[in-house]
């Protein structure tokens, strides 16, 4: 690690804040865009779960509690 200080020490400002993310974004670009349509593909699927879970449960309630009004709450 004490090295790698070393080699940074005598560069300008702009190679490290600049030159160095960019060429790991060219490298590990790839990489990165994957994992994060991953995670929000991941999200989205989890999100349109817990609607669809939801709704289901909504509907479930609204028409046994309607249907139990009228009938002995037998189907």
């Amino acid at each position: 690690m004490d090295g790698i200080r070393q080699i940074f020490a005598g560069m300008p400002w702009w190679v490290k804040w600049v030159a160095v993310p960019l060429l790991a974004l060219f490298v590990f670009g790839g990489v990165i865009t994957s994992i994060l349509g991953a995670l929000i593909g991941f999200v989205f699927k989890l999100l349109l779960f817990v609607g669809l879970v939801g709704g289901l449960i909504f509907l479930v309630k609204k028409f046994s509690s309607s249907g139990s009004k009228s009938s002995s709450g037998e189907w």
